[in-house]
């Protein structure tokens, strides 16, 4: 499947041109989405740069289905709904450069520039009147989560094992055992299993698993794979290869409890214990970045602190789903259209002190947009940080509560404000210093 869609690229010719309308800047699942649909709605200028050699980022080693239900209406492969894009790209001409990286961004004036590196033609400025960040994100390693003991082969990220098996074509090792809950390491279980490797269990530092309730079923209830929650690893042991792992049960505060470890054999590690959204170059052009999210800090257009730059898909925020990396795609192309043809006025950037700010109250790990003008409908995308049964989310300032039947940490909550709903607000801030709705999630009390 990776040979057909490099294939179908190399039909894709860029332009010796370097000034486009739109630049996307990323070519997984959400750079293509935005490409696509800004092509369809009449750029005709468009450029997609991705870093690979190929398009669709990790899709095509996520071979494993449940792609596409909600864009398509089908359940595909990861190589498959790749391919489905990689093909509308091709077939709407939009000018692709591969095995290119882009270096800076200069945002200064109506036009902004990129100054990008590439193996086919070395260093090259290209400018643009709207771009598009859609970088996608990186697995958390050892490194960040300062795990003691020997530095032996064998210790390695979900994802990074996901391509060893599925691409390349070969096994990590035969004894795993999997430290965090993350929907990629879930579904390496599964993958592993399959393989005849022993998986020796999956610990997890919280209480709650942090992946989507449907990989527990399907990935490791199915398969008898034990789950442990509030256990992490606490050492390494191995000198040219990892021979052995201490496990320990935490207390609330997740410290280890030393009277509770075991030490479990394995030869190889495998880390799922979370996702940082790629925003070195959004950093370095000085974009104002969320602390919650790690992305952009956008409002309801994914209009990004700098004029004409917008930013979806993982670098924006961890998504659960490819689906959803598409539509905010869609909504950043749709955006960046209207912008470009004026109808996007600068006094919505994020800066502006006539947006709402949107605060992270009790129980929100994120939300995203961070800032709304409150004249239009607003689509929010909240995380939870634990989970909860029989909840509601609460619009402070606004009086609107949304009951929730379960929150879970592992799936994104979808919440619609109107412009109705923002009114109240509106009318009372015009009187007073307020110029924040905080959200919340809290649990329904009985007799409410």
């Amino acid at each position: 499947m990776v040979k057909l869609i490099k294939q179908a690229e190399n039909k894709i010719k860029h332009s010796s041109d370097s000034e486009y309308d739109l630049v996307v800047i990323g070519g997984g699942p959400g750079g293509m989405a935005a490409a696509v649909k800004a092509a369809e709605l009449g750029v005709e200028r468009v450029l997609l740069i991705e870093r690979d050699s190929f398009l669709g980022g990790i899709l095509p080693q996520c071979i494993h289905s449940g792609f596409g239900i909600k864009i398509f209406n089908s359940e595909l492969t990861g190589p498959e709904y790749c391919q489905l894009f990689v093909e509308k790209v091709r077939n709407i001409s939009i000018e692709v450069m591969l095995d290119t990286m882009a270096l800076t961004l200069d945002l200064k004036g109506d036009k902004k520039s990129i100054i990008v590196s590439s193996r086919n033609f070395g260093i090259k400025r290209i400018t643009a009147k709207a771009i598009i960040l859609s970088l996608g994100c990186r697995e958390r390693t050892r490194g960040q989560i300062l795990i003691p003991g020997s530095r032996p082969a064998g210790v390695l990220t979900a994802g990074l094992v996901q391509k060893m098996v599925n691409i390349e074509g070969f096994l990590p090792g035969k004894n795993i055992v999997i430290l965090g809950s993350g929907d990629i390491g879930l579904i390496m279980a599964r993958r592993l299993v399959l393989e005849g490797c022993k998986v020796k269990g999956v610990f997890e530092l919280m209480p709650f698993s942090t992946g989507l309730l449907r990989n527990i079923s399907q990935c490791l209830e199915d398969f008898e794979i034990p789950l442990y929650l509030s256990h992490t690893v606490t050492k390494i042991y191995g000198d040219k290869r990892i021979k052995s792992v201490d496990i320990a049960m935490v207390d609330k505060n997740l410290n280890p409890i030393q009277t509770k470890t075991k030490n479990i054999k394995c030869d190889t590690l495998l880390l799922s214990v979370g996702l940082i959204p790629e925003n070195e170059l959004s950093k370095t052009a000085e974009i104002e970045i969320d602390l919650k999210t790690g992305g952009p800090a956008v409002d309801q257009y994914l209009h990004t602190s700098r004029n004409g730059v917008f930013a979806c898909g993982n670098s924006l925020f961890v998504n659960d789903l490819a689906d959803n990396v598409t539509e905010d795609g869609y909504l950043a192309a749709q955006s960046a259209v209207s912008f470009l043809n004026g109808r996007l006025r600068s006094e919505k950037l994020i800066r502006s002190k006539k947006l709402i700010n949107i605060e992270a109250g009790e129980n929100i790990a994120y939300i995203v947009p961070q800032k709304v003008s409150g004249k239009s409908d607003v689509n929010f995308r909240i995380r939870a940080s634990i989970p909860l049964r029989n909840a509601f989310i609460e619009f402070s300032n606004i009086g609107l509560k949304k009951k929730v039947r379960f929150v879970n940490p592992g799936e994104l909550i979808f919440a619609k404000i109107t412009k109705g709903d923002f009114g109240k607000f509106l009318e009372c801030n015009t009187k007073t210093a307020s110029d924040s709705i905080k959200v919340s999630i809290k649990k329904e009390v009985q007799g409410q």
